[in-house]
């Protein structure tokens, strides 16, 4: 059925959750803004809207529980989609898939205890366990899709899996070299081009299951 309501329909619509996520997280960091008196954007860190004793966490960690669970559910459905790929670009996906999950389990179990960094075990997990793995699942995935895209002649998906990486190397080294007035700016870096990616991972599975379908 090639209109028909069938499995594979609803897998290439479940596909456009990846833009949907990059809206949430969006909506996530301004709307959650707005709810913390003071908060500096350009000197805080996006996860300071959800530190479990900002004023902006119950509606910040409302949107932010929406854009993990369309983050998993556009990975899921293209974990199914390049099932048959070639064993690197594939191997890219799974990690990329492993990362997102990884972030929205272990981010939602521990919150940062306060803005910043203060010290706690709760916060000491977020900073120093699950961002250090998401960075690096991040990181190695984004390679593999890079070159397994250039491999299998998809020359932009390549292309736009090279520029995540820099900006997630930018985000990642420039926080701790520049100054403490842009540090936001520049972590948001690092979280961005991992949400943004999400997103045109989806939009590239959406046009593919439409040649399928």
């Amino acid at each position: 059925m090639e209109n028909g309501f069938n499995g594979k329909t609803i897998g290439r619509w479940a596909l456009v959750f990846g833009l949907f996520s990059i809206l949430f997280y969006f909506l996530h960091d301004i709307i959650g803004a707005q709810h913390y008196p003071g908060y500096e954007w350009m000197r805080q860190a996006v996860s300071d809207l959800t530190a479990t004793d900002a004023p902006s966490f119950a509606v910040a960690s409302g949107y932010s529980n929406v854009y993990h669970i369309f983050c998993c559910l556009c990975s899921a459905f293209l974990c199914i989609l390049v099932r048959n790929e070639r064993k690197v670009f594939k191997a890219g996906i799974y990690l990329f898939s492993l990362m997102n999950a990884v972030s929205a389990i272990g981010y939602s179990l521990f919150p940062l205890s306060g803005s910043g960094y203060d010290g706690s075990a709760q916060s000491f997990v977020h900073v120093y366990v699950i961002t250090i793995l998401v960075v690096l699942l991040s990181i190695i995935s984004l390679i593999l899709i890079a070159i397994g895209s250039f491999k299998n002649k998809k020359r932009l998906l390549g292309i736009l899996s090279i520029a995540a990486l820099f900006c997630m190397f930018f985000g990642a080294a420039g926080s701790a070299a520049m100054p403490k007035e842009i540090f936001g700016v520049i972590e948001r870096f690092s979280t961005y081009s991992a949400v943004i990616f999400t997103g045109v991972l989806g939009v590239y599975g959406f046009l593919r299951y439409k040649k399928e379908v």
